[in-house]
């Protein structure tokens, strides 16, 4: 009875445990997808705590042409209000592109983009930061380097360093939760402000994590193993 009760608290706390792992909100750009008449592929990934909110923005394009094809900011609406809200920090690799196509990177750095918003409207923007309109994210290279970059990328001064793939952003929002959803996302492409936009396209939600899935089959094994060992 003692080892019948033991694991049913076990499988108990596991499902519980496994119930507040909270699957991220998901938004891609959707197939086919241009800017200036080159594709881009992009991806958003929104994961909301108590007050916070984590992005990580990956620009998924490989071996782009034009510098049209980087992301130079980020839309997206709350289904709630925020309080006060701010930028707490940011990080991406530093990726510098030389006039052959051939690549460096540096270090992780501050993305050095902006955060700005009105409580339900937000928005990062590198074009109107400082250090614009460096630091734009690029997505990866292609065999050997990025053989098809244009001088927009290659060997571009003002351009160079890219942020190299992902970058990461961390918000303070007051008043969010785990449940907290987003309604709708925008990317933006290129150095001009407003040029080239791709609505956002979310994927299914509610799609356990991996944490979730591996609390939920351990829970099960164990009260599996419980169960046929009192048989025995």
């Amino acid at each position: 009875m003692r080892l019948k009760n033991a694991l049913a608290g076990l499988f108990l706390g596991l499902v519980m445990a496994a119930g507040n792992v909270y699957a991220s909100i998901i938004f891609i750009t959707p197939a086919g997808s241009t800017a200036g008449g080159q594709p881009v592929n992009a991806m958003a990934t929104f994961t909301f705590g108590t007050d916070t909110l984590e992005i990580v923005l990956q620009n998924l394009q490989g071996n782009p042409i034009s510098v049209i094809q980087a992301l130079s900011d980020l839309e997206f609406t709350l289904g709630t209000t925020a309080g006060s809200f701010s930028l707490t920090g940011s990080s991406g690799l530093e990726r510098t592109i030389a006039g052959d196509g051939t690549f460096t990177d540096g270090s992780v750095v501050s993305t050095g983009w902006d955060f700005s918003g009105d409580g339900t409207n937000f928005k990062l923007d590198v074009l109107g930061s400082l250090i614009g309109p460096a630091h734009l994210l690029i997505g990866p290279p292609g065999g050997g380097g990025y053989t098809n970059a244009n001088g927009s990328i290659a060997g571009n001064g003002p351009h160079n360093p890219f942020l190299a793939e992902s970058a990461t952003f961390d918000l303070s929002l007051a008043g969010v939760t785990a449940n907290t959803t987003i309604t709708s996302v925008t990317f933006s492409f290129g150095t001009t402000e407003g040029e080239a936009t791709v609505p956002g396209t979310p994927i299914p939600e509610n799609v356990p994590e991996p944490g979730s899935l591996a609390l939920l089959g351990l829970a099960g094994l164990l009260l599996a193993l419980g169960l046929r060992r009192r048989m025995l």
